[in-house]
Order: C-alpha cells, then sequence, then structure tokens
C-alpha cells in the first residue's frame, strides 16, 4: 500500500491522503471544490463541480491511472435539487465509460461546500 500524493490537486485538509493505492486499485479521498492555493472556488455550482473533477482527475492521473480506469464514483451533496445539472457536467467527464455511481444527501460538508465527489479506479 503507498499514498499518492500530487501538487496538481489541493493538500488534505486533515490527516489523510489524497489516494492511497493497493493491489492494483487506488481508492481517492473526496474532493471539494478547492484552488490549489485551498481556497474554495466562489463561483456557480457548474465552477465547483468542474473544479472538484479536475482535482480527482489530477488525483488519478498522479498514480497513473485515467476517469476510463475509475470503477466507482460516490458524491455527497447537500442539495438534491441540483442532481439535474450535477449530471450534464458529470456527463462531459465520463462521456464513454460510466463508472458504478452513488449520490447521496448530506446535510453538510467540510468548508461549506455544497458537495464532495470521492472515486476508486484500476491501476494498471
Amino acid at each position: 500500500m503507498r499514498a499518492v500524493s500530487t501538487d496538481k490537486a489541493p493538500k488534505a485538509i486533515g490527516p489523510y491522503s489524497q489516494a492511497v493505492r493497493s493491489r492494483g486499485l487506488l481508492f481517492c479521498s473526496g474532493q471539494l471544490p478547492m484552488k490549489l492555493d485551498g481556497t474554495m472556488v466562489e463561483g456557480t455550482f457548474e465552477e465547483k463541480v468542474v473544479q472538484i473533477l479536475e482535482n480527482l482527475k489530477a488525483v488519478v492521473e498522479e498514480a497513473g491511472s485515467s476517469f476510463g480506469n475509475v470503477l466507482k464514483v460516490t458524491v455527497f451533496m447537500v442539495d438534491l435539487n441540483q442532481f439535474a445539472e450535477f449530471n450534464e457536467i458529470y456527463s462531459r467527464y465520463f462521456v464513454e465509460h460510466k463508472p458504478a455511481r452513488s449520490t447521496v444527501q448530506v446535510v453538510a460538508l467540510p468548508k461549506g461546500s455544497p458537495l464532495e465527489i470521492e472515486c476508486i479506479a484500476k491501476v494498471v
């Protein structure tokens, strides 16, 4: 088992790794809409989703994988009324390959984020 870390995504905001690689799998911690300097994106919901997916993509790629090898995505959302908008943005990143996915509504997330996304990917 080894931790994966990249300077192309924000540093973890707690005592955890950006991701852990073990036995051909990559377990990515949840990403928030944070910029590299650790500040939160203040823009639209779309800008926040894009930032999260770009952060997650950077971590996955640092491990030598890609979104084409993502097996499972878990999405935590504060407001499921944004589900349709989220799906439209998400589908730009997972065009042909559609990993398994769960979406869960939660009461709150760190730093007041409207959503957090984590994933599990195959590392080839």
